[in-house]
C-alpha cells in the first residue's frame, strides 16, 4: 500500500529521485578500497572507515566548491552522507533520542576535516591534517601517511579535470 503514495521506488509518481546517489556510492566505494587500510594503515574499524570515507568526501566537496554549479551537488552528496550515517547509527543500535546528537558531531567532524584538508592542500602538506583527522592523533609509519597523502592529492588532481556533471553521475576514477 505504501507504494501507492509514492513512498519508495515505483510509487504513484514514479521512482523517488535520488540526487547525488551515484556520486555518494562512488565516494564510499573509493573510501573502502583496501589500499587505504593496508598500505595506508588506516584502522579497519568503524571509526577508521568513517574517517576514510570522510577524507574522500572532503576531496570531492573541495572540488565541488570550486565552481558555482557544484553548490547543489555538494549539498546533495552531504545529505546522502548524513542519511547514510543516520542509518548506520540506527543499525548499530543508537536510539532516536541521541542519533541527532551523533549526526551533529559527525557533521562538525566533516566540517573540521574540510578546513584542515583545505589548509593542508594550500600549504602543500596533507600529512599533519591526516595524522590529526584520519589517524586521530596517532601517527602510523611515515610511509603509510605518505601513501594516503599521495593518493588523496592524486584524487584531488584527477577531480580537478572532471566536470560537475560527470561527478554527479558518479564518475570518480
Amino acid at each position: 500500500m505504501h507504494k501507492l503514495f509514492g513512498q519508495g521506488p515505483g510509487g504513484l509518481f514514479g521512482p523517488k529521485p535520488q540526487p547525488a546517489l551515484a556520486l555518494y556510492n562512488a565516494v564510499v566505494a573509493r573510501g573502502r578500497e583496501p589500499h587505504w587500510y593496508v598500505e595506508g594503515a588506516v584502522p579497519d574499524t568503524v571509526d577508521g572507515r568513517f574517517d576514510m570515507i570522510a577524507a574522500v568526501l572532503a576531496m570531492v566537496l573541495l572540488r565541488l566548491e570550486t565552481e558555482p554549479a557544484g553548490a547543489a551537488p555538494a549539498a546533495q552528496v552531504t545529505e546522502r552522507f548524513v542519511d547514510d550515517m543516520d542509518g548506520q547509527l540506527r543499525e548499530i543500535g543508537i536510539g532516536d533520542i541521541v542519533v541527532g546528537k551523533h549526526i551533529g558531531r559527525m557533521m562538525a567532524m566533516l566540517g573540521g576535516r574540510l578546513g584542515a584538508y583545505r589548509d593542508g592542500i594550500a600549504g602543500g602538506d596533507l600529512g599533519p591534517a591526516l595524522v590529526r583527522n584520519l589517524y586521530r592523533g596517532e601517527a602510523p609509519d611515515p610511509l603509510a601517511v605518505a601513501h594516503v597523502s599521495t593518493h588523496l592529492m592524486g584524487l584531488r588532481e584527477t577531480l580537478a579535470g572532471i566536470s560537475v556533471a560527470r561527478l554527479i553521475d558518479g564518475d570518480l576514477p
